[in-house]
């Protein structure tokens, strides 16, 4: 039996599940403090059991494993989890195999292995939600430097017909602060999902999201690319991206996927919600083998 965490800014899923990746129960847990959140995250697994658990944590987190805070939430915009230990917390209450990654890594894990891009040694999975996140898997590897991506937080040229300040407390103008869900509810008086007849709101969304994946495939040129997140859920912007995709790299990366087969390059996460926690197993999965 394999644990695994799914650890977003607003809901912690905690699974068990085997080796192939099928989860046989799951709860969620909501995202308080970690006085309140954790002693249920533990309990959980404890219950079960488990032989090694894999987590998936909202971020920024330290993924070194060479440094001091390896395992730590850091500079969170959730006050009251900034600089959390998490992963000594597990390590000390369950005394188990722990491997430890960014939620967006997880689930680009998790849909290489068991989703989209079966098959491949390579593909980008992005986040677009109540923040803007991305991992990558590059030649079978989580990509990871000096941290973890952050590409939420790339630069993106103004809609010409859009004055909004934007909405990151950092960047202000960022992909994110342009991109997520609350810019979008900020700018237009309404969430997403009450949006949907409006064409405008989805092809100034587009605009956005589609200059950040053409910095990623000019960057890291991942062999697929995978949209999820509450926003990716309005289907009708995934021909918009696209389109705008091409337009913007204008024939600059003549390759067939790009040109021919963008519908099977830019694609839903074919795991759906399931994407991270799936992925969480597999690191669960890999760290288990390698002890």
């Amino acid at each position: 039996m394999l644990g695994a965490i799914e650890a977003g800014g607003t809901k912690f899923v905690c699974a068990v599940g085997t080796k192939e990746g099928t989860i046989i129960e799951r709860i969620k847990i909501d995202t308080l403090t970690p006085e309140k959140t954790m002693p249920e995250v533990i309990n959980f697994f404890k219950k079960h059991n488990v032989e090694a658990l894999g987590i998936g944590s909202f971020g920024p987190v330290d993924i070194d494993k060479n440094s001091h805070t390896y395992g730590n939430i850091t500079s969170t915009p959730k006050t009251s989890w900034i600089n959390f230990p998490f992963l000594k917390t597990m390590e000390e209450a369950l005394h188990i195999p722990i491997e430890f990654n960014t939620d967006v890594n997880v689930a680009a894990l998790g849909e290489l292995m068991k989703g989209a891009a079966q098959g491949l040694d390579s593909c980008l999975y992005i986040t677009v939600g109540t923040g803007v996140g991305a991992g990558a898997v590059v030649q079978g590897k989580l990509l990871q430097g000096l941290s973890h991506p952050e590409m939420g937080h790339v630069l993106v040229k103004r809609h010409p017909d859009d004055s909004f300040v934007g909405n990151c407390p950092y960047h202000k103008d960022c992909l994110e602060g342009m991109a997520a869900g609350p810019a979008i509810e900020k700018r237009w008086g309404q969430k997403g999902h009450e949006l949907q007849q409006n064409q405008k709101v989805w092809e100034i969304e587009a605009y956005y999201l589609a200059q950040a994946l053409m910095q990623y495939i000019l960057t890291i040129s991942p062999k697929r690319i995978i949209m999820g997140g509450g926003v990716m859920k309005q289907e009708q912007i995934f021909p918009l991206v696209r389109n705008q995709v091409q337009k913007l790299l204008n024939g600059y990366v003549p390759l067939v996927q790009i040109t021919e087969q963008i519908d099977e390059y830019i694609v839903p996460p074919a795991l759906g919600d399931d994407a991270g926690i799936t992925g969480a197993l597999m690191l669960a999965k890999h760290v288990l083998e390698s002890e």
